[in-house]
């Protein structure tokens, strides 16, 4: 055969080969329309928490005029999917809700992990030995065990463990659940102190690693799966309660050399490492020095992040965050805690509680955040139990002398997320043109779109969900916040 007839009977057959391939399929444009938004509300000054506020009806407004008051969204531009949300399961959140009626302990369960009657809560921290929130200091081995030969979880079993159960449960058998440590044991340490920060001795860094192993282990060992785990709670801090001090180089390095590699020997590379779990304000130097290293960085599934750096008086940093994610994109942001600090009493009605639960929560996710975590989801009428008097606020209180809950407002500004976000939901576009209103939105897996707005002013809002050419009416009232669900 001739060599132009060969090469036009190739042509033809890759032709014919490529025209029989089916046609890939046309992503069809999102439209509102024929869509309804169901507004669900929490308002100061009423009753309203978390409150069905009637429907809304999209109608043409292909172009809204400056002088209007809009919340665009675009569900065709996507970022991050959303992990989860959820708060941690404590020694103190656990022996308070022992201390419980029967029937208040089931109401707690469903208030926070039923999809239904509750606020769906689908994401868990608990601490490895112990830390501030438990009724005193314990370990998991006896005095100078290098080996962990002693190593044994029986303290856990009495409160915490079944509690963990308990809460996995009521979320439908399934809780996505990380751990973290707040110091090594004394006898490996430098200062010789759980307490008062210290640091990890060289000596001991790889007795330290196999300790996290040890600890996954025996909780699975319970029934109870660990999703991930982090190196170290607030590692740049020297604490009165449990604490241990690593430089951005030192927390790098022990992942490097010891902890990374002991995951994935003892076959838990599918373990998500979490690196910092402290504030805001280190987050970028913390991030780049650890994972501009690729032998740390290969073992390093995210970042963690918490909201005190406003012990300075400053306020929350975001941009440290948006910079974090930006400059490291194929790393997760998960935000392992916060809590407003200073417990009192009186304070449990004061609505800035929540507020700054919601500030958090939309500038975090805006951010590129995939995980929000509370900090104790339960807590007494004092605070605490904490052995050292850190005593501090949680969503929910028990009234130990009465065994009544008290709900303050940041468990319904949490819920306004969590109930109608769910895992695996993509965060999409959502932009408010006036900045009096906060916004985030996300599409859920089955197509429905969470937006929420929040009013942190004294003034009533009008403003119009805006959604490619469609606008549909509403009204957000001072110091609100609401849930959009579009479906």
């Amino acid at each position: 055969m001739k060599k132009g007839f060969l090469i036009a009977g190739l042509l033809c057959f890759a032709a014919g080969t490529f025209s029989q391939a089916p046609a890939a399929k046309k992503k069809v444009p999102y439209s509102a329309a024929n869509k309804t938004v169901k507004m669900y509300v929490t308002e100061k000054g009423s009753n309203k928490r978390l409150a069905p506020a009637g429907e809304l009806k999209f109608s043409s407004d292909p172009q809204p005029p400056e002088t209007e008051t809009v919340v665009f969204v675009d569900p065709e531009k996507q970022f991050q999917t959303m992990l989860g949300i959820g708060g941690a399961l404590t020694d103190a959140v656990a022996e308070t809700f022992y201390k419980l009626p029967k029937d208040k302990q089931t109401e707690l369960l469903e208030a926070y992990y039923s999809k239904t009657s509750g606020i769906g809560f689908t994401l868990a921290r608990t601490n490895i030995q112990s830390c501030d929130f438990s009724s005193g200091s314990y370990s998991y081995v006896s005095n100078s065990d290098k080996s962990l030969s002693t190593f044994d979880i029986s303290h856990d079993k009495k409160y915490r463990i079944p509690f963990i159960k308990a809460a996995t449960a009521a979320a439908g058998g399934k809780l996505t659940m990380y751990v973290s440590p707040w110091s090594p044991p004394a006898f490996m340490k430098d200062n010789n102190d759980v307490l008062h920060g210290g640091k990890l001795k060289p000596a001991f860094a790889q007795s330290w690693a196999n300790f996290y192993v040890k600890f996954i282990k025996a909780y699975e060992a319970q029934g109870i799966p660990i999703w991930g785990l982090s190196v170290q709670n607030e590692p740049m801090a020297t604490q009165t309660w449990e604490s241990c001090k690593y430089t951005a180089e030192e927390e790098r390095d022990f992942v490097k050399n010891y902890l990374g590699p002991t995951l994935w020997k003892q076959g838990m590379k599918a373990k998500k490492l979490i690196v910092w779990d402290h504030n805001r304000d280190l987050l970028y130097q913390r991030a780049s020095t650890i994972l501009e290293d690729p032998s740390a960085a290969k073992y390093v599934w995210g970042i963690g992040f918490h909201w005190y750096e406003t012990w300075t008086g400053a306020g929350q940093n975001f941009e440290n965050t948006r910079l974090t994610h930006a400059a490291f994109p194929d790393k997760n942001l998960i935000f392992t805690e916060g809590c407003v600090e200073k417990f009192d009493f009186n304070r449990l009605d004061d609505w800035n509680l929540g507020e700054r639960y919601g500030l958090s929560m939309i500038n975090d996710f805006n951010a590129g955040t995939v995980g929000w975590t509370d900090w104790n989801i339960l807590l007494d009428e004092k605070g605490g139990p904490n052995h050292v008097g850190n005593f501090c606020f949680a969503p929910v209180h028990a009234d130990t002398r009465t065994g009544q809950l008290r709900y303050t407002n940041s468990y319904y500004y949490i819920g306004h997320f969590s109930k109608y976000i769910k895992p695996g939901a993509k965060r999409i576009a959502a932009s408010a043109s006036r900045d009096k209103l906060l916004t985030t939105a996300y599409q859920n897996p089955n197509g429905s779109i969470a937006v929420v707005v929040m009013n942190r002013t004294d003034e009533k809002i009008e403003y119009s969900l805006w959604i490619k050419g469609k606008a549909a009416k509403t009204v957000s009232e001072p110091h609100s916040i609401a849930t959009l669900v579009v479906q």
